[in-house]
């Protein structure tokens, strides 16, 4: 198990925003900067349109990514916590592989859910040239993360949407016969119905005006993910529920996928999940842990090749 005390070494998200630069890279985000109370300038993070702003402005300045828009009513996710994410996958790969990162568009990456947003595949392109496979069951979703791959002439071979026509599957459908990836990722729904998502939503709302920032710490606690649909939020069993049916089709895939992968919110789903792993006789699990402030998540993953046959199929 692996431990992290704040952002990846490699995130390019460390300490405070840098609004100036923001700026320079987004212009339109001027119109939701304020003072605050360090006589210093931030946006209002219980404003779903500042924080899509500066979600735009962040893409802009870090990624190149010059053009980045999504319906309002879909999931904002924080970017600094998904970076996070694709760095760890990156060290995993490089574990086998003598510690070199592989980069280029030999790595194939799926990402389970990509969304409207499209975050996970836009970050992995961008910092490793990965090849990536976006898959979501939302064909409005899936519209719109494609406007953006064309708005910022992003191709097919560098990152491909496709639709789940099959709304209780996961892989079956998107993974082609033959078909091999080196990673999946997904960023499971976490709750178990609406009204537990709404409830939850109040509470953080709730809480951004309570707390107090202490000055020079980037403020990834606040709620970032403001909207979003009832896929992106909850599903039957939430995240226990469906990551415990990603790790039971991967069983029917085990050839396909060098590492599967989840974030895990809940600590406590964690030996539920041991189990499942242990019933479908995965070759080897970890679990990476990662800590920024005070918000706690952790990554899963789980092969079904021990190490010597991930070396032998890891084509690059």
């Amino acid at each position: 198990m692996t431990t992290t005390a704040s952002f990846h070494p490699r995130n390019r998200h460390q300490g405070r925003y840098d609004f100036p630069q923001l700026l320079a890279a987004y212009p339109a985000l001027q119109a939701f900067v304020r003072p605050n109370a360090y006589a210093d300038v931030s946006i209002d993070f219980a404003d779903p349109q500042a924080v899509r702003a500066l979600n735009a402005a962040l893409l802009a300045q870090h990624y190149g990514i010059r053009d980045w828009q999504i319906p309002p009513q879909y999931l904002c996710p924080p970017i600094p916590s998904r970076a996070d994410y694709v760095h760890h996958l990156a060290d995993l790969l490089a574990a086998g592989n003598n510690g070199t990162i592989p980069t280029g568009n030999n790595v194939r990456l799926l990402d389970i859910g990509t969304g409207a947003n499209i975050i996970y595949p836009l970050i992995a392109q961008r910092e490793y040239g990965w090849q990536v496979v976006g898959s979501d069951i939302d064909a409005d979703a899936i519209a719109s993360a494609q406007t953006i791959l064309d708005a910022n002439e992003i191709t097919p071979a560098q990152i491909e949407l496709r639709l789940q026509r099959d709304r209780n599957a996961i892989f079956k459908g998107v993974v082609q016969s033959g078909e091999r990836f080196h990673l999946s990722l997904c960023n499971p729904p976490f709750h178990a119905s609406m009204a537990e998502a709404q409830a939850g939503s109040k509470r953080k709302v709730s809480n951004l005006g309570k707390a107090v920032p202490r000055k020079g710490v980037l403020k990834e606690s606040a709620p970032l993910n403001f909207g979003g649909q009832p896929n992106e939020l909850c599903c039957p069993g939430g995240e226990e529920g469906f990551i415990l049916r990603m790790i039971e089709e991967s069983a029917s895939i085990p050839q396909q996928c060098l590492w599967f992968t989840s974030l895990v919110s809940k600590a406590a789903t964690l030996p539920a999940l041991s189990r499942a792993l242990h019933r479908v006789g995965v070759a080897q699990s970890q679990v990476i842990k990662m800590k920024h402030g005070q918000k706690e998540s952790r990554v899963l993953a789980w092969s079904f090749l021990n190490m010597q046959e991930r070396s032998a199929q890891r084509d690059f």
